[in-house]
């Protein structure tokens, strides 16, 4: 019948994590579940630059998110000065310069791909007569898996 009290302690872990932003590791005490969350963010950068000021419950959490934003908006100034630089200045308004750079990125990346892991276009891998792929195909993809 007499039980003595249980005392509930959070898991905190001392962590280092690398910011992109910052290209640097930062050392902090998290706790799992913060860890969690870093990870479902994407990372620290996108963690600290989400959660609202209000959330934050330390000092030092409060000091990067704000040094992580201001380097945000710097490096944001930057990719839109330089978009803008290259040429872009006469199709309209920057946000849509900003759209077609990150158009042009995402096509990069789908080339780079393709060209990493052998794939091809939709209209390059057309079946043959007996319904089957280009020998070659199944090829690359065993070669870089």
């Amino acid at each position: 019948m007499n039980r003595s009290r249980r005392n509930w302690k959070p898991n905190v872990q001392e962590k280092r994590l690398f910011s992109y932003i910052l290209d640097r590791h930062i050392r902090v005490k998290v706790t799992t579940h913060a860890l969690r969350c870093i990870d479902k963010a994407g990372g620290i950068d996108e963690y600290l630059l989400k959660t609202p000021y209000h959330e934050m419950d330390t000092k030092l959490g409060v000091f990067w998110k704000a040094k992580i934003e201001k380097l945000y908006e710097e490096l944001w100034k930057m990719e839109v000065a330089k978009s803008l630089l290259s040429g872009k200045e006469g199709r309209g308004t920057a946000s849509a310069s900003v759209s077609e750079v990150k158009l042009e990125e995402r096509a990069a990346r789908r080339e780079f791909r393709r060209q990493m892991y052998g794939w091809s276009p939709k209209s390059e891998l057309k079946a043959d007569s007996e319904g089957s792929l280009p020998a070659d195909f199944h090829e690359g993809m065993v070669a870089n898996a």
